[in-house]
């Protein structure tokens, strides 16, 4: 294997990271992944315990190593977890563990760090006052990174118990509560779920915009090789196909409170909402066991307030609230994201004023995020290979 002076280094130690080392190695580039916990695949760690990919076991491997077939169809966050570690172990990845990487310069050809350009490398600096010297840097933080809790009013106020659900493991603390869930994505979907089939007294579950909802599989068919099927095709002709989809499968739900979105789609997904996949969700809601409701607008003392104007006091609420990237401190020095945090490009393209930058893992496409990441791992580590001349 080729040793470069400087090693590549991959900031996270996930998916998106582990599978970037393991395509970097592959060319001969000497890749050191940086994970500020202990273990690789942290945020899969720390995920509820009944979650599982909603990609198939064939289409979310990553490169170089197939996920074994006992996992089944539709792999468990422990398989996952387990995945990781045979992958590292497998591809003998060089990883440094409990190191966080606070910011990243970019050194110019004469040795400054002045971020505007220039192919000189970059100087990362990371906890216990380390600085690390790359030729490149692969940025696999996860997408989902840092749990974002709305600021509604009167939360600082709030007397109930609000927890966020990357808190959330098990329905066991909630049986027989009365727990209000807010947020209709997937996870807020499948821990509605999780609680009804736990043993919650009472489930309502807060929508601010109706979802998409699709079938994980029909007829034996992924909804995941559909999303990789229409992925370059119009969006207005992915948008009408989806509606006489939905019409065949999932049953209209307005009467329940779950009317279906105005808006396409597809139209939704280029916006950056995913579809919510079905994993009783449907059933749950038309059964009377999940209650949709208005979104909050506020909190007062023990109280919810909904945007129809509702009060509410349930238990417990478990905001579903989505994450952020948390990016700024460690990049957006060099102008590399756009007003929402994310970066201006991903996988192979690199910022036209620092070369060498690479981001994995942040977009939540409909064909699969494994499969993407595994397929950016191949761009990058090509894309890397050419900058250095490996």
């Amino acid at each position: 294997m080729t040793t470069q002076p400087r090693p590549v280094y991959v900031i996270g130690g996930g998916p998106g990271g582990l599978a970037a080392a393991a395509a970097l190695r592959a060319r001969g580039v000497r890749a050191v992944v940086v994970e500020k916990s202990d273990e690789v695949g942290a945020s899969w760690r720390r995920h509820y315990e009944r979650l599982h990919l909603h990609t198939t076991r064939r289409l979310s491997a990553l490169p170089g190593l197939a996920m074994p077939r006992r996992f089944g169809r539709w792999v468990s966050r422990d398989d996952v977890v387990r995945y990781l570690e045979k992958y590292a172990e497998f591809h003998e990845l060089e990883v440094v563990t409990g190191v966080e990487v606070t910011r990243i310069e970019h050194a110019a050809a004469d040795g400054s760090t002045d971020g505007n350009g220039g192919n000189g490398g970059f100087t990362l600096h990371a906890t216990g006052g380390r600085v690390l010297s790359a030729s490149a840097v692969v940025v696999a933080t996860g997408y989902n990174h840092t749990p974002a809790l709305p600021d509604w009013p009167g939360r600082d106020s709030y007397t109930g118990e609000l927890v966020h659900a990357a808190d959330y493991r098990n329905a066991g603390p909630y049986a027989g509560r009365d727990v209000l869930v807010v947020g209709v994505g997937n996870t807020g979907a499948e821990i509605a779920v999780d609680l009804v089939e736990g043993g919650a007294a009472r489930v309502r579950l807060a929508v601010r915009t109706a979802p998409h909802i699709v079938r994980r599989s029909t007829a034996g068919w992924p909804a995941q090789r559909t999303g990789i099927l229409v992925r370059r095709l119009p969006v207005g002709l992915v948008d009408r196909l989806g509606r006489l989809v939905a019409k065949a499968s999932v049953p209209d739900l307005s009467a329940y409170g779950l009317p279906r979105p105005a808006t396409g789609l597809y139209s939704r997904v280029k916006e950056g909402a995913i579809p919510v996949q079905d994993v009783g969700l449907i059933d749950a809601v038309r059964g009377g066991r999940v209650e949709p409701v208005a979104a909050v607008d506020s909190l007062d003392g023990a109280a919810v307030v909904l945007a129809d104007g509702t009060r509410i006091s349930p238990d417990a609420v478990i905001a579903a609230t989505g994450y952020r990237r948390a990016l700024e401190g460690l990049v957006g020095h060099l102008d590399v994201l756009d007003g929402r945090g994310r970066p201006l490009v991903h996988g192979a393209r690199t910022p036209e004023r620092v070369p060498g930058l690479y981001f994995t893992g942040f977009s939540n496409p409909i064909s699969g995020m494994f499969r993407e990441m595994a397929l950016d791992a191949e761009r990058i580590a090509k894309a890397v290979q050419r900058l250095l001349g490996a």
